[in-house]
């Protein structure tokens, strides 16, 4: 990628046109790449992504949804960073819990990803404490299908609150502006295909995508450390190394509960992704 603005030119009148900074791509790949050496370096955070995408596949693609009890339920939650702290008074409560897998249900038709994920905010409330709901839907499609699905959180992009990493990494100077650019599946698809070719371009050709999930964490992840934590100060406290915030919004911070326990293990894979996630914080027990 040049050292510039890289313009996206639009394929068609469906896909969106983004601008990204070259320079600001680069320097976040190259912080990525020396914040994750104290921890085993990049290899190691991708190990536990594939675990990860692994794990949700074992929960959401095998049987019938209202057989996925809540416990496990929880475990999976506890690796969704947005999600898990505002979702707690679904899970306790077993009616509640109920109307979520039935919610959930809409992940699973042949629509398209706006209309599963507009399905499953429309079960909920349009307010602060429900913007989880979009976060849990674009957390499961991305994560039982990271090749059809991109990472679509709001930290990703959030129009309606102008922040995310596509705000970041945009080209120029935008403090005082708003990006009129939709936050829906085909922005998101545009932004991966561009962070894809950059990865390609700077020496990276294998397990792209999961570089690609981590590259966006590094970037918001920098912005959280730089504001202090002030956005979504309720999932991330003070920066403890250069990769917490990373490893937090990537679900990879020691898979730990609201109360600071680690969770136990009875999910497919999930003792495994404990023992990688306590190597990635420096965590030996």
């Amino acid at each position: 990628m040049a050292m510039r603005a890289h313009h996206i030119h639009a394929l068609d009148q469906d896909r969106p046109q983004l601008e990204l900074s070259g320079p600001a791509l680069k320097a976040a790949l190259e912080k990525m790449i020396r914040a994750c050496e104290s921890s085993g370096g990049v290899e190691r955070y991708v190990d536990a992504l594939k675990l990860k995408t692994q794990i949700f596949k074992n929960a959401f693609t095998q049987g019938n949804l209202s057989e996925l009890n809540v416990d496990d339920f929880i475990r999976i939650a506890s690796l969704m960073p947005t999600v898990r702290r505002r979702i707690g008074p679904h899970l306790d409560d077993s009616q509640k819990y109920k109307a979520l897998l039935k919610a959930l249900e809409c992940l699973f038709t042949e629509d398209s990803a706006d209309v599963k994920i507009a399905a499953l905010c429309a079960a909920y409330p349009d307010d602060k404490y429900h913007r989880w709901v979009r976060d849990l839907g674009a957390e499961i499609l991305h994560n039982i299908n990271i090749e059809l699905y991109p990472m679509m959180t709001r930290w990703v992009w959030d129009r309606k609150a102008n922040a995310g990493v596509l705000r970041e990494i945009w080209y120029g100077q935008i403090d005082h502006i708003t990006l009129d650019i939709e936050d829906r599946f085909e922005t998101f698809l545009m932004l991966r295909e561009e962070l894809s070719q950059f990865l390609t371009d700077n020496g990276m050709f294998q397990d792209i995508l999961y570089y690609v999930d981590m590259l966006c964490a590094s970037v918001y992840g920098d912005y959280i450390a730089a504001q202090g934590g002030s956005y979504l100060k309720a999932d991330f406290s003070a920066e403890i190394d250069p990769a917490q915030h990373l490893r937090r919004l990537l679900g990879l911070d020691g898979v730990r509960t609201k109360s600071n326990r680690k969770l136990p293990t009875s999910i497919d894979g999930n003792a495994e992704l404990v023992r990688q996630a306590n190597l990635l914080t420096g965590d030996k027990q």
